[in-house]
């Protein structure tokens, strides 16, 4: 008996595991051990983005610019949309800013965001915290001339026209409340009555 004890007792032991041997120099980074030049992180425009990503795709990360304005951008300044954005050099990203803060005068009107601006009326494409500021004070001009869009704001309402019967509903209330009918509150004082 006690042979099986220390049997069993050898057979739960952990195996030790093989030691890891440490090379001499830094650590690959790309997928066949060479060093590839693509930086991990990238500042684009105020925002960080992957160094793995293409030109098009780093841009998309900025606020403001999507699909279709980052590849027609990309194109319209001369980068390939197969270009990494972490190979590229400091002197080629602060282009690609410069051209980006210019940039309702390298696209189409068409595919501008803010066309014929309130103030300066006109064609500008607004991008990052810029956007959120001027969205911001669309809302608040709306509400100061209490147009429709201004009032649905201003109670916290949907804007655009949805349903409110069902969604969008608020508070603790749970479900629809009937008002009860004379008729329907004696039946029921009938019904506890009888109990």
């Amino acid at each position: 008996m006690a042979l099986k004890v220390e049997e069993e007792k050898a057979k739960k032991k952990p195996k030790k595991k093989p030691e890891k041997v440490e090379t001499a120099g830094p650590a690959p980074t790309g997928a066949t051990g060479e060093d590839t030049g693509i930086v991990e992180l990238v500042r684009l425009a105020g925002v960080v983005v992957q160094g793995h990503l293409t030109v098009p795709k780093a841009l998309m990360k900025v606020k403001g610019v999507g699909p279709r304005v980052a590849e027609t951008f990309a194109g319209k300044i001369g980068f390939d949309s197969a270009t990494k954005i972490g190979s590229l050099n400091e002197s080629q990203l602060a282009e690609i800013e410069k051209k980006l803060e210019n940039v309702n005068t390298i696209l189409p009107s068409w595919m501008l965001n803010r066309r014929k601006d309130f103030v300066t009326g006109i064609d500008l494409h607004k991008f990052g915290p810029d956007l959120d500021i001027q969205t911001r004070e669309d809302i608040n001009r709306e509400k100061k001339i209490k147009s429709y869009k201004g009032i649905r704001h201003s109670f916290g309402l949907p804007v655009r026209g949805q349903r409110t019967r069902s969604s969008f509903r608020t508070g603790t209330t749970l479900g629809v409340s009937r008002k009860k009918t004379a008729e329907a509150a004696k039946a029921a004082k009938a019904g506890q009555d009888k109990k």
